[in-house]
């Protein structure tokens, strides 16, 4: 794993996940602004549709990347290497359907953040040149209905065992967000924490208050 050479910046502590149902959201791109104007340089937020198509990836990437660069957040595209090429994005996180991390790597040069996302010790130790892994589920998550979560205690395991900053996902509200950062994590990926928040502004506020001590 490589660590902070990427465009000279550090690698965020919330990293602010869609899905396809976001993505679909007549508000999607207003409160897309909204998170990047809360959280600035200490976020990524992250542009995942397993199932929206790429013309709409990209659009939506485009569409937010200037936004992104004036708040200073960090804009990412999840498995779309293609469009990680083709617009003014940060990074590109993989996943089990995407195209190896090696070939990225090739494509997309060292400036570019590469993440990757692992389940467990086996999963990780795979994830080599990746720049930061997400790992988890560590608790259930509607996300992935029919997945275990690891648990905090396995999570740490595998945390001290990686050599770069490991990203917590899977079920993480803010009352899990300092647990999980104290077994070890350098951040929390949230999906419903921020998207389905009554106020995803104050949401993002909250979560990196709590990990950075300050509630």
């Amino acid at each position: 794993m490589k660590y902070e050479e990427n465009s000279g910046s550090a690698l965020p502590r919330l990293h602010v996940v869609t899905d396809d149902a976001v993505l679909a959201r007549p508000d999607w791109q207003s409160v897309a602004l909204t998170v990047c104007a809360a959280g600035g340089s200490a976020i990524a937020l992250h542009i995942r549709g397993p199932h929206t198509c790429g013309r709409k990836i990209y659009r939506l990437a485009a569409a937010l990347a200037p936004h992104a660069k004036r708040t200073h957040a960090l804009l990412f595209v999840n498995d779309r290497a293609d469009v990680a090429l083709t617009t003014d994005v940060d990074g590109v996180h993989l996943g089990v359907r995407s195209l190896a991390l090696s070939a990225v790597r090739s494509l997309l040069g060292p400036k570019v953040w590469i993440g990757a996302s692992c389940h467990n010790a086996n999963t990780a130790a795979a994830a080599v040149g990746a720049d930061y892994m997400f790992l988890g589920a560590i608790f259930e998550t509607p996300s992935h209905p029919n997945v275990r979560g690891i648990g905090i205690d396995e999570f740490a395991q595998v945390t001290l065992a990686c050599p770069g900053p490991v990203i917590g996902i899977g079920g993480i509200n803010p009352r899990r967000a300092r647990s999980v950062v104290k077994a070890g994590a350098s951040g929390v990926a949230v999906l419903r924490g921020v998207w389905d928040a009554e106020d995803p502004a104050r949401a993002v506020r909250n979560y990196l208050a709590i990990m950075t001590n300050r509630r």
